[in-house]
């Protein structure tokens, strides 16, 4: 009896043993400035996924709205070369085109259409967007939204900051879109001390085109010191790895650092049965809910010493790459630079490992 009491401890031991996951940086790759394919330029880059042995990357440019369709080819666990093959110009003929304003943020691919997602112009009261293209660009269905995320409810979504991300769902029967910030009903802004401030991820099924789930997701305070007058925080990229489990890209920018004021993290959030669904809730400021369980994997302040110019440029695409020589998983992240707009930017891709223990 004891042998087996033991052997019952033993296996209780080793079974309930919690599974660690860990990220590692590999490597960095920068697309060259100023490079044009089909006489369009390369760049504003805004979000990244992976179908069917190609990448499909969108351009967040509202004049000239695009996909970029590619290979990343990776040797010895390192990006050697990027290759864009073709480019995916939007119909902008279209009545769709001229009733929205196509901010585009986030792309993903299913059943050879490819669906985005659009922020919108919430000043111009201009609804954020979920839509879907062909393969020739041309318009073929948008999806109805929750109300409170439209441009003039009253919930109030914030300008440049209402959908930014998305993700097909784990067991591919539907998918993820995730605000950058909170609706004004729903809480603060980040700043230098910690805040109610939840973003809202919305779970749509590919069946019934509708929003069937939500939870919330608490963003982190800013560590920085101010030293100019732009200091925000927001969700920028989610994939969701495994059921019920994401990766969630915090980027955090304050201005007066010149090159380097950005601060980028990944989360790991998590799905378990004390998560409030959201969906139904009006106003997250007015109610009481229980939001995703989260925990900090990576941290790139840890490694910008090894990135050119010590740049952790603006991260906004995240997709899992390739098996690694390992046999793990990797990740591949990619910065919007805004053409450079704004000053020195980065066309950077980055490679990183997914290490479980």
């Amino acid at each position: 009896m004891k042998k087996i009491g033991l052997f019952i401890v033993l296996l209780c031991i080793v079974s309930c043993k919690k599974e660690t996951l860990k990220l590692n940086f590999l490597n960095e790759y920068i697309v060259k400035d100023s490079l044009l394919i089909n006489e369009t330029l390369i760049g504003g880059i805004s979000g990244i996924d992976f179908y069917e042995n190609q990448y499909y990357m969108v351009v967040d440019d509202a004049k000239n709205p695009r996909i970029l369709i590619g290979d990343i080819l990776i040797q010895r666990d390192s990006i050697k070369k990027i290759d864009f093959k073709k480019v995916i110009q939007l119909d902008t003929a279209s009545t769709f085109y001229k009733k929205n304003a196509l901010d585009l943020e986030s792309v993903f691919v299913t059943n050879n259409q490819i669906n985005l997602v659009s922020e919108g112009s919430i000043l111009e009261g201009k609804n954020p967007t979920i839509f879907t293209i062909d393969t020739l660009g041309f318009f073929q269905e948008q999806l109805n939204i929750p109300s409170y995320f439209k441009a003039n409810s009253i919930a109030k979504p914030k300008h440049n900051a209402a959908f930014e991300s998305s993700s097909k769902s784990f067991d591919k029967k539907g998918f993820w879109v995730a605000m950058e910030a909170p609706l004004q009903a729903d809480g603060e802004e980040p700043t230098f001390h910690k805040t109610q401030s939840p973003i809202r991820i919305t779970y749509f099924d590919n069946q019934t085109k509708k929003a069937t789930k939500q939870f919330a997701y608490q963003l982190e305070k800013i560590d920085k010191p101010a030293k100019g007058n732009i200091n925000l925080n927001g969700a920028t990229a989610i994939l969701e790895y495994e059921k019920n489990s994401f990766f969630i890209v915090e980027r955090i920018y304050q201005n007066g650092y010149e090159t380097l004021g950005n601060t980028i993290r990944i989360f790991k959030a998590t799905i378990n049965d004390e998560v409030t669904n959201t969906l139904n809730l009006p106003s997250l400021k007015e109610a009481t809910y229980i939001p995703l369980k989260k925990e900090l994997l990576f941290d790139f302040t840890s490694i910008q010493h090894q990135l050119t110019d010590n740049i952790i440029d603006n991260i906004e695409g995240i997709t899992l790459g390739p098996k690694l020589l390992n046999g793990n998983n990797s990740l591949i992240l990619v910065s919007d630079d805004n053409f450079q707009v704004y000053g020195k930017q980065l066309n950077q891709f980055l490679l990183l490992e997914i290490e479980k223990e």
